[in-house]
């Protein structure tokens, strides 16, 4: 399953080499219980909130990181 920035949080989280890749960027967020209300957004949505808006400056590489993941 290729991972995207369009990939579903829940998505991203169940796979542990994506989860960990989420983590890198977002550290502390696999183990959050906060993200399981935010389970159904995209990443891209997530990151589009004031409370996510540190992974801004980060999504290129957060894309590239996601997408290498075989």
């Amino acid at each position: 399953m290729a991972f995207s920035l369009d990939s579903k949080v829940k998505e991203i989280m169940k796979d542990p080499r994506a989860s960990e890749v989420l983590e890198k960027f977002a550290p502390g967020s696999t183990k959050n219980p906060q993200m399981k209300l935010v389970g159904g957004l995209t990443l891209r949505k997530l990151a589009s909130f004031p409370q996510a808006a540190y992974l801004q400056p980060h999504l290129e590489e957060l894309e590239k990181a996601l997408q290498a993941i075989e």
